[in-house]
C-alpha cells in the first residue's frame, strides 16, 4: 500500500498515528488487531446476509458501480477483493483524470438509470467532490451516504433510512469511551465533517472543528483527547502542541507520501487495517442497500389520494366535466400505485408509458381479480360499457378503498371525428384529460400506421424489383459486398433454413438456390395487406397504385383501411412481450406466391424494422379517472375482424400492481356474443389469464328495442316508447338479456348485470329488469347511476362484483382448437348466436381448405359479423332462432393468431374487410 492513495468517496485515507509513548486508548498493535478483526467480522456478516438474500432470490446479482477519476489499481483491487469475499459484483468506471464535473455528473446519471446497478460510489479527487456531484447520485443508490438527503436523515436520526459514510464509520469503530472526551476535527468539512460531528456527539463526545491555519490551533490541539485530521499536518505545527496520550486518526490522502515530525513507526500496517475496515463497511452498506432494493421491487401498498368529485345537476357536457377537474401529475399517480421512477416514461403532465420491466420485478406477485365488462346486443347509440368500466373502478378505489385498475382501448380518430365521438366514458365516469385520451395519446396508432404502410410499401417494391431484375442483380442488392465481404443477415439465414438451404456462406449458393432465395414470386391478385390511415376518408376505399412512370407499368388496385383495423393493432393487443411481438410480426401473411404458398413479413425481411417502429407502442399508457384512480389505455382493435379488447400486457401489468385483493376491470367491444366470446376464446388463450367475473351492461332503452320497440338511429330523437314507462316492452326485450347471460354461463364465469340507468327509466322498469336478470341466473343485478354521480353511483355494483369474485369459477373455453375450422365456426354459430346451422360459400370453403393445408387450421376463430343482432341480419332483434348463418369468405390474421370468417353475403357491404365499426357508427 506504500505510496498509494485510498479515497472513500471523499479523497481520504484513514490511518492511525500514535505520536507519543504515553498511554493512548490502546496500544498500536491493539488498534491493528481490533480494526482487522472488525473488518473481518463486518465482511463475514455481510457475506452471510447476502447469501441469505440470494437463497431467497436465486437470480439476484447485486452490483456496485464505483466511479474513479484517477489511476489507483491497488484501490480497485481492495474493492474487488472485499466484494468477491462478500459475494458482490463491482464495476469500476475509470474516467480520465482531467474529467470535468459535467462529465462525471453525466456518468452518474447514466448509472442512476441503470436497473442492473443497485449501488453507486465515488472515488474522486477532492477538487471534484462538489455538492453538485455528490447530490447527483440517487439517494437510493448512495451507499457511501454523502448526498444531502442521506445526511439529512442521519442528522434527524431516521435510523433505518440512512447510511453512515464508510470513512466516518471506520473512525467511530476505532474509538471507544468517548463520553465527555473532546474530539477535534482538523481540515474536515463537507459531508464527512457533518457525519462525524453528528456521530461523535451521539456518543457523548464534545466536538470542535478548525483548519490547520486557524487562530488558536495550539490551544485546541492541547485540549483535544482525539484529533481527526482530514489533511496533512504542516511542518509548522510542532508535536509539542499535542498533549501526551492524544489519539490521532488521519484521513489525509497524502499521509504516506510525506515525512512527519511525529513517530510513523508501523503506521503503514495500521493504516492498511483501517483502510480495510472502511472498505468492509462500504460493502456492508451495499448489502444493506441490496435489501432495500429487494424491498423496493416488491409490491408496495398503494398510497392513492383520490380526487374529490362534486357532481352537478343537470349534468354538464363531457368536455365541461373533464376540464373542470384538475388531474394529478402522472408521476405522482405512478408513485402512489407503486411504480418505480425508472419504470415510467412521462409524456407531458398527465400521460406516461409504463415499461415492461415491471413484469419481471413483480413476477412473483399474485395477480388480482380479473373482471370483464360486456353488454347485451346494443342499439346504435351504445349502452355505456366504457362508462360502466370507469364508474366501477372509481367506486372500488375511491369509495371502497380497494385497489383497482381500468384497462381500456385507445379510440380511433374515425369514430372520434364521427357521430359516435370519443371513448373516454361519459358524465362523471371518464378518463381525463378527455382531449388527451381521444386525440393521439402517446402516438401508438401512428406507430401502427407507419409499420403497416412500411410493410405495404415493401410488398410493392419487391414485386417491382423481381419483375425488372435478374437473379444476380437481386442477389447483389439483397446480399451486398460490404468492405470486400458478403454476409447473410440473421433474417436471411432464417429464410434459407425455411427453404431447406443449410448454407451460411453467400459464395457457395448455386444458381438455383440463389433464384429460390431472391424470388418471392408474389401473386398480386392475392395481396391482402392494405395501406391504412386513421381517418374516415371514403375516397381512399378503392385506389390505383403504381401510376408513376418510375413504377414501369406495375399498376394494381388497392385500398386504404382504417388504421386500427390493421393486423398490427391486433398483434399489439395480443402480444405478451417484445420478443413475442417480433415473432408475430414476422408471421403476418401478406399474400400468396404463384404456387399458392403464403408469403410473410419475415420473407420480405422487414420484421426487425416493424418491431423497431413498435418498440414504444408496446408499452401501456397510464392515465387516470375523474376521481384520480389509475387507468391503462393500450391498443384499440375493433371487435368484428379483430377481437375488440385492450392489450394483454396492460392487463398483466395491472393485475400485478393491484395486488391479490385488487381488481382489474377491462371492456370487450360490442355485445357479449361478439366481444366477450372473443375475449374468452382468443385473448384468454393467448394470455393464460382466467377471468373472475363478467359484468353484463344493459339499458332499459336497448331492452325495449329488443322487445319490439321502434328502430333507434344515431342522431335521431328517441320515440316516446323509449321515454315513457312501458313494462311490457321491457319484459319482452329481456329475452336478449337472458340469452347473453346464458352465453356467459357457457364459459363458467359468474355474471353480474349492471343496469345503466337513464333519467327516463321508471323505478318499476328498473326493478323488473333486475328481477328478471337474477331469475335468469345472474349472480346479482344492480342499477347504476355513475354517469350522473361518479363512483358513488356504482358502489352497489362494486360490492356485488367483489362478492361474485369470491365465488368458485369453473372457466372453460367454448371449443377445442383441434376441431376443424368449419366445426369451430359452427360451434360459435349454434351455441352463441343460436343459429340452426352454417352455410359456407364456395370461396369460404376454398379458403378453409387452403388455410388447413398451410397449417393454420388450429387457430381460434374471430367472427366478423354485425353487432346489432345475434344473427347476421341487423334488423332482427331480440333472440332470433332457426336461421342459417351464411359465411361469405374466410380470411386469416396469422400474426395475430386467428381465422376470421366474414358472416353474411357478398352483397352485404358492411361485411367487407375495410368496412369497420367507424362506418356503421360514424357515417349514419
Amino acid at each position: 500500500m506504500r505510496g498509494e492513495v485510498l479515497r472513500l468517496c471523499f479523497p481520504m485515507r484513514l490511518c492511525l498515528s500514535l505520536p507519543f509513548a504515553a498511554a493512548p486508548y490502546r496500544a498500536l498493535s491493539g488498534w491493528q488487531a481490533a480494526s482487522g478483526q472488525a473488518a473481518r467480522k463486518i465482511t463475514e456478516n455481510a457475506r452471510k446476509s447476502l447469501a441469505s438474500l440470494k437463497r431467497e432470490h436465486p437470480r439476484l446479482e447485486p452490483t456496485l458501480a464505483i466511479i474513479q477519476a484517477h489511476n489507483a489499481p491497488l484501490v480497485q483491487e481492495m474493492n474487488k477483493n472485499f466484494a468477491e469475499e462478500v459475494g458482490l459484483r463491482v464495476i469500476n468506471v475509470c474516467l480520465p483524470e482531467d474529467s470535468s464535473k459535467d462529465e462525471i455528473v453525466n456518468e452518474i446519471l447514466r448509472l442512476n438509470e441503470d436497473p442492473n446497478v443497485q449501488g453507486l460510489a465515488l472515488d474522486l479527487p477532492e477538487s471534484l467532490c462538489s455538492s453538485k456531484i455528490l447530490n447527483a447520485v440517487k439517494p437510493e443508490k448512495d451507499v457511501d451516504g454523502l448526498s444531502d438527503i442521506n445526511l439529512g436523515r442521519l442528522v434527524r436520526g431516521e435510523d433505518s433510512d440512512y447510511f453512515v459514510s464508510p470513512t466516518a464509520g471506520a473512525v467511530m469503530e476505532l474509538l471507544e469511551d468517548l463520553d465527555g472526551k473532546t474530539v477535534l476535527l482538523v481540515g474536515i468539512d463537507g459531508a464527512l465533517g457533518s457525519s462525524l460531528q453528528c456521530l461523535l456527539q451521539r456518543r457523548g463526545a464534545i466536538t470542535a472543528s478548525c483548519l490547520w491555519k486557524s487562530p488558536g490551533l495550539q490551544s485546541k490541539l492541547h485540549h483535544a483527547d482525539v484529533v481527526v485530521a482530514g489533511s496533512p499536518k504542516p511542518d509548522s505545527v510542532p508535536k509539542s502542541w499535542l498533549k501526551p496520550g492524544t489519539t490521532i486518526i488521519n484521513c489525509s490522502p497524502d499521509l504516506l507520501s510525506e515525512k512527519h515530525s511525529y513517530d510513523q513507526k508501523n503506521s503503514n500496517t495500521t493504516e492498511n487495517a483501517v483502510c480495510s475496515l472502511a472498505v468492509a463497511m462500504r460493502m456492508q452498506n451495499m448489502v444493506k442497500n441490496t435489501e432495500r432494493w429487494i424491498q423496493s421491487q416488491q409490491l408496495r401498498k398503494w398510497d392513492l389520494h383520490c380526487l374529490k368529485l362534486q357532481p352537478l345537476s343537470p349534468v354538464p357536457s363531457d368536455i365541461e366535466i373533464s376540464r373542470a377537474q384538475s388531474p394529478k401529475a402522472v408521476d405522482v399517480l405512478a408513485k402512489e400505485i407503486g411504480l418505480l421512477t425508472d419504470e415510467i416514461e412521462i409524456y407531458g403532465q398527465t400521460k406516461a408509458k409504463v415499461r415492461l420491466s415491471l413484469l419481471e420485478r413483480l413476477k412473483d406477485q399474485p395477480d388480482g381479480k380479473y373482471v370483464l365488462v360486456a353488454g347485451i346486443t346494443p342499439t346504435p347509440l351504445g349502452e355505456g360499457k366504457s362508462t360502466v368500466t370507469i364508474g366501477l373502478v372509481q367506486a372500488l378505489t375511491a369509495h371502497l378503498n380497494i385497489n383497482s385498475f381500468a384497462c381500456l382501448r385507445q379510440p380511433s380518430q374515425g369514430p372520434t371525428f364521427g357521430v359516435k365521438g370519443g371513448a373516454a366514458g361519459g358524465g362523471y365516469a371518464q378518463v381525463i384529460p378527455m382531449e388527451e385520451f381521444n386525440l393521439h395519446l402517446t402516438g401508438d396508432i401512428h406507430a401502427i400506421t407507419a409499420a403497416n404502410n412500411l410493410l405495404a410499401a415493401a410488398i410493392d417494391a419487391r414485386i417491382l424489383h423481381e419483375s425488372t431484375q435478374s437473379d444476380k442483380a437481386l442477389y447483389n442488392r439483397l446480399v451486398p459486398v460490404v468492405k470486400g465481404v458478403r454476409g447473410f443477415s440473421s433474417i436471411q439465414l432464417a429464410r434459407l433454413r425455411r427453404l431447406g438451404i443449410n448454407k451460411t456462406d453467400p459464395e457457395t449458393l448455386t444458381e438455383e438456390e440463389i433464384s429460390r432465395f431472391v424470388r418471392l414470386d408474389i401473386d398480386p391478385s392475392t395481396i391482402t395487406w392494405q395501406r391504412v390511415v386513421d381517418t374516415n376518408d371514403r375516397f381512399l376505399r378503392k385506389i390505383t397504385v403504381g401510376q408513376a412512370n418510375t413504377e414501369k407499368g406495375f399498376v394494381r388496385q388497392a385500398q386504404f383501411d382504417i388504421a386500427v383495423a390493421s393486423e398490427i393493432m391486433a398483434i399489439l393487443a395480443l402480444t405478451t412481450s417484445l420478443k413475442d411481438m417480433k415473432e408475430r410480426l414476422g408471421k403476418i401473411v401478406v399474400a400468396n406466391d404463384k404456387k399458392g404458398e403464403p408469403v410473410t413479413a419475415e420473407d420480405l425481411g422487414v420484421t426487425g424494422a416493424l418491431a423497431v417502429l413498435m418498440k414504444d407502442a408496446i408499452k401501456p399508457t397510464l392515465m387516470q379517472t375523474l376521481e384520480g384512480t389509475p387507468v391503462f389505455v393500450h391498443a384499440g382493435p375493433f371487435a368484428n375482424i379483430a377481437h375488440g379488447n385492450s392489450s394483454i400486457l396492460a392487463d398483466k401489468i395491472a393485475l400485478k400492481l393491484v395486488g391479490e385483493k385488487g381488481f382489474v376491470v377491462t371492456e370487450a367491444g360490442f355485445g357479449a356474443d361478439i366481444g366477450m366470446e372473443k375475449f374468452f376464446n382468443i385473448k384468454c388463450r393467448a394470455s393464460g389469464l382466467v377471468p373472475s367475473v363478467v359484468v353484463l351492461v344493459a339499458t332499459v332503452r336497448a331492452l325495449k328495442m329488443h322487445g319490439g320497440g321502434p328502430s333507434v338511429s344515431a342522431g335521431a330523437p328517441l320515440k316516446k316508447e323509449y321515454t315513457e314507462e312501458n313494462l311490457q316492452l321491457v319484459a319482452d326485450g329481456c329475452c336478449n338479456l337472458q340469452k347473453q347471460i346464458q352465453i356467459t354461463q357457457l364459459f363458467g364465469v359468474p355474471v353480474v348485470v349492471a343496469l345503466n340507468v337513464f333519467k327516463t327509466d321508471s323505478p318499476a322498469e328498473v326493478d323488473l329488469v333486475c328481477e328478471i336478470a337474477k331469475q335468469s341466473g345472474a349472480f346479482d343485478a344492480v342499477p347504476c347511476s355513475h354517469w350522473s354521480d361518479g363512483g358513488r353511483g356504482a358502489v352497489k355494483l362494486a360490492q356485488a362484483v367483489e362478492k361474485a369474485a369470491n365465488q368458485k369459477s369453473s372457466f372453460k373455453y367454448l371449443y377445442s382448437l383441434e376441431l376443424p375450422i368449419a366445426e369451430k365456426i359452427k360451434v360459435i354459430a349454434q351455441k352463441v348466436y343460436g343459429a340452426k346451422d352454417i352455410e359456407l360459400s364456395p370461396a369460404a370453403q376454398s379458403q378453409i381448405d387452403r388455410y388447413t393445408r398451410q397449417g393454420f387450421g388450429k387457430l381460434p376463430i374471430c367472427m366478423a359479423k354485425t353487432h346489432l343482432s345475434l344473427s347476421h341480419q341487423p334488423e332482427r332483434k331480440g333472440v332470433p332462432t332457426g336461421f342459417i348463418l351464411p359465411i361469405s369468405d374466410v380470411r386469416a390474421s396469422i400474426g395475430a393468431g386467428f381465422i376470421y370468417p366474414l358472416v353474411g353475403t357478398k352483397s352485404d357491404e358492411k361485411l367487407q374487410v375495410h368496412t369497420e365499426y367507424f362506418r356503421a357508427k360514424c357515417e349514419k
